[in-house]
């Protein structure tokens, strides 16, 4: 079967071992990101999705790009299943440095930020910046304010942030400039473990207020 022509992506060549899949909107990368694994194509090597895009890598000895490239083609992205999506919830102490900031920002009362930061579930929408750093999306809209003017050096594990349309754990002490309204004590990255990211593309993440 060929993709409906509403969900079809644009593919484009990323060298000769990989296609990165177009799409518009992130909900439906991750249902051809599902598809795609689903799918057992072969020689696909690694499926990593981005906040509009899909890159889909293969293995030279298995598979060629022509042959990866028809075998996209012909599927079509998996359906809404939103029962099955891997769920979190995270426990949060709104303490954080710029919750002031981020109600001058809003014009809301402190109150009514952390209400609007729980009151939403999130979607992790990729993982980036840095291993375990899950960029999250889906919030209240109300909170779109930009990062830092400065970036702070160094950032706690487990400070919980937002910077534009994003919402996001920082998994362990490293630089950034988003703004920090909390903090977690879960632990969201272990190298040890498999896999090292608790937060995966496609999650659900509720956070949940225990600063009392």
């Amino acid at each position: 079967m060929t993709a409906s022509s509403a969900c079809a992506p644009v593919l484009r060549p990323c060298g000769d071992t990989a296609w990165l899949l177009d799409l518009d909107d992130n909900r439906v990368v991750h249902r051809w990101a599902t598809a795609v694994r689903k799918a057992g194509l072969k020689g696909v090597s690694e499926v990593v999705p981005g906040l509009s895009t899909l890159l889909v890598t293969l293995d030279p000895d298995v598979t060629d790009s022509a042959t990866l490239h028809a075998a996209l083609t012909a599927l079509e992205p998996w359906p809404e299943t939103a029962g099955e999506d891997e769920r979190h919830v995270i426990d949060v102490r709104y303490d954080g440095e710029d919750l002031d900031a981020v109600a001058d920002l809003t014009g809301l009362a402190v109150d009514d930020v952390v209400a609007a930061h729980t009151g939403t579930p999130w979607r992790v929408a990729f993982c980036g910046f840095a291993p375990g750093f899950s960029y999250l999306v889906g919030g209240d809209p109300r909170l779109r304010v930009p990062r830092r003017d400065e970036s702070r050096v160094r950032v706690p594990a487990g400070a919980v942030a937002i910077a534009g349309e994003f919402s996001s754990v920082y998994p362990r002490v490293s630089p950034g400039g988003w703004q920090l309204l909390g903090h977690t004590d879960a632990v969201l990255w272990n190298p040890a473990a498999d896999p090292p990211s608790v937060l995966r593309p496609g999650a659900v993440v509720q956070f949940r207020d225990v600063t009392r």
